[in-house]
């Protein structure tokens, strides 16, 4: 019930995004976090190894190598694979991957290396946009382990907590005044706060566990 819970209560603050992927099994075998074994430079042909930390380059010709389509969003922003993320540095590996790849600084090399920056600095903010909101982190983390939500999983929350959300909702229609709305933020902001809690206790225990299991009434994260 987390996901449903946390999804409607991130509507009524304005947070939630539309269109989420559908529940699959996904490949999280080692290869997947892993680069590719001594790739070979587009250019001069040299072995330039996985392209791992700031190695975007070929280290004999130093020309712009191709993205790693199996490098990760953490490896690639230099993040501990958690659901605790220090934003600052965060923000900080972001600004200085966009020094080095950005197009801007590629306006005079090859057509190539024109079109690897693109893709880099576009996976770069993909990257950061997706590391930085809780609620998109969370579902990325929740991806890679093998698991993605369905749509329409807000019927699986309680009443009780469905109560609090028309609660809110008639609240903030009733709201009248900057006062009133203030309150009703910092309600939400708190909620927002205990539910992001809870899923950071749950990433921890590695519980990744959706459904209610054989002598389960509830789903795992869905205490608050």
């Amino acid at each position: 019930m987390w996901c449903g819970r946390t999804r409607a209560l991130l509507r009524v603050s304005g947070l939630w995004p539309t269109g989420v992927l559908g529940r699959r099994p996904l490949n999280c075998s080692a290869a997947s976090l892993a680069g590719s074994n001594s790739p070979r430079c587009w250019n001069c042909g040299g072995l330039g190894g996985p392209l791992r930390g700031d190695r975007f380059f070929c280290p004999q010709c130093r020309a712009l190598q191709p993205p790693d389509p199996t490098r990760d969003y953490f490896s690639l922003l230099d993040c501990n694979r958690s659901f605790r993320v220090d934003t600052a540095k965060l923000q900080h590996r972001y600004q200085q991957l966009q020094r080095l790849i950005h197009p801007d600084f590629f306006s005079q090399r090859s057509q190539t290396e024109k079109d690897f920056s693109e893709k880099h600095s576009t996976l770069v903010n993909d990257a950061y946009q997706t590391l930085l909101a809780p609620l998109s982190r969370g579902l990325y983390l929740l991806k890679l382990c093998g698991v993605e939500i369905p749509e329409g999983t807000d019927y699986e929350m309680d009443s009780q907590f469905l109560m609090e959300i028309m609660e809110i909702n008639e609240k903030l229609a009733e709201a009248q005044g900057e006062t009133a709305m203030k309150e009703m933020e910092s309600i939400v902001r708190a909620k927002q706060k205990e539910l992001t809690d809870n899923v950071s206790r749950a990433f921890e225990r590695g519980d990744t566990d959706l459904s209610p299991g054989p002598g389960r009434s509830h789903m795992p994260w869905s205490n608050y």
